[in-house]
């Protein structure tokens, strides 16, 4: 069973967020909270490798679509289909055509409930709801009646793992074992051990 303080999740600065020179503050805030970046590149990502990364759930289209389609409904709104795997398929094509436009900087970070806490920092799907003090709160102002009348993916800075299960399945998509490394930081020992290191000793 893996630790707790081992679990790894995944961060993607799309285009937009490398375009707007906000990899350091991203950084930095996952660092100031104690999570331990383990591995890093910057690429420019072929169509085939983002939807290797999307599909890499067989039933990514249904479910994003199903989302999709609750979301609507909630707000009171018409969606564009009532069908799911429409839905599904037009906002992969979309994904697709956003992600691939630029460079990205995929990074992988360690820590405890580090899928969990990356996405409180990071903050909602949508920037126009996400709370003051997250990343796509603070720093992008788009939303969905903007992105769909414009029939584009919204535009929100990284993409995360949204759940344990999800950065199993996605990290391999971006880096190989050998690209992310096991080392020991000098903050564990504050963060995890009983003694706190010892400090006084």
């Amino acid at each position: 069973m893996v630790h707790p303080k081992t679990e790894r999740t995944l961060v993607i600065v799309k285009p937009d967020g490398v375009q707007r020179s906000l990899i350091g503050e991203m950084i930095s805030r996952y660092e100031r909270i104690g999570l331990k970046l383990v591995g890093i590149k910057m690429i420019i990502p072929t169509p085939e490798l983002v939807e290797r990364h999307y599909l890499a759930d067989p039933n990514w289209r249904m479910t994003v679509g199903a989302k999709t389609l609750a979301a609507y409904e909630k707000k009171g709104e018409t969606p564009p289909s009532t069908d799911p795997l429409v839905i599904g398929e037009t906002i992969l094509q979309m994904v697709k055509n956003y992600i691939t436009t630029g460079p990205v900087v995929p990074m992988v970070w360690e820590g405890v409930h580090a899928v969990e806490v990356v996405k409180k920092i990071t903050g909602g799907t949508e920037p126009r709801t996400s709370d003051v003090g997250t990343i796509r709160g603070d720093f992008m102002l788009d939303s969905y009646p903007l992105s769909d009348g414009d029939k584009r993916a919204i535009r929100n800075l990284v993409h995360i793992s949204g759940s344990v299960g999800d950065a199993a399945i996605e990290i391999p998509v971006w880096f190989t074992k050998d690209e992310l490394l096991d080392y020991k930081h000098v903050q564990e020992r504050i963060l995890y051990d009983l003694d706190m290191g010892g400090i006084l000793e």
